[in-house]
């Protein structure tokens, strides 16, 4: 796999782990009354951006009618809805929602990706899952590398995700190793001589987060805006959203 391209399309059809594909399968089939008339994606689902893009954002895992039913991370439920009207407040998505796959949305200079590809019941993949998925990740921000300044981690499963991650791919990760938070930075070096990338953490865009108010979008806005910044993007403040 050469190409974010190619992974996407490898991700599509991976199926290595059983609770995650009986549970994907088993939503399109039930559904929810509100999508009956939908024809669920029901498969993993791929990152989505540009293949040059200088800065990442990762989240958890595709939602059951979520990114589950549309074909596309972050589409078709709250959390995405939070964080595409971010991206679009800071001019880096052309538009403030999305519906599905072939809506015509575009990322610029930000593509977005999951260390878990399958929706999993509850919202909680396990750590067994999380490892077997570990290299998709691995190659996607590998291909990324010759572009990527920056990454941020929507929750504190991102942020363990990656960092053995980015480790793998030669940055160094300082001693101890960094913890999460929201609006917490970590510069890693690469000794092998490729460019330092910026970590940055994020509260998931939750439901339950933003109805809590844990996290409000204001927030989000800033730390996207934050780090679209130490990745060299010129994000801008946009129309603000209480």
């Amino acid at each position: 796999m050469s190409s974010p391209s190619e992974v996407d399309a490898a991700v599509a059809t991976c199926r290595a782990c059983p609770r995650l594909v009986a549970w994907r399968e088993e939503a399109a089939r039930v559904k929810r009354r509100a999508f009956r008339d939908w024809e669920y994606w029901a498969r993993p689902v791929p990152g989505f951006g540009p293949s040059d893009a200088p800065l990442a954002i990762v989240g958890l895992a595709p939602a059951a009618h979520g990114g589950n039913r549309t074909g596309r991370i972050f589409t078709g439920d709250p959390s995405g809805d939070a964080l595409y009207a971010a991206l679009y407040d800071l001019g880096l998505a052309s538009r403030p929602t999305a519906t599905h796959r072939d809506d015509g949305l575009e990322l610029y200079g930000v593509r977005i990706t999951v260390p878990v590809h399958c929706a999993p019941p509850d919202n909680r993949p396990t750590t067994g899952e999380r490892d077997t998925c570990r290299p998709w990740l691995a190659r996607e921000l590998e291909l990324l590398r010759p572009t990527l300044r920056a990454v941020v981690a929507l929750g504190a499963f991102a942020w363990q995700a990656l960092l053995p991650v980015l480790a793998e791919a030669g940055w160094r990760l300082p001693r101890p190793r960094p913890v999460f938070g929201h609006g917490a930075e970590v510069l890693l070096a690469h000794p092998g001589g490729g460019l330092p990338l910026h970590l940055v953490g994020g509260y998931h865009p939750s439901q339950r987060n933003m109805s809590t108010r844990t996290l409000t979008p204001a927030m989000l806005r800033d730390v996207l805006r934050r780090s679209a910044a130490l990745a060299g993007l010129p994000a801008h403040h946009g129309r603000p959203r209480r």
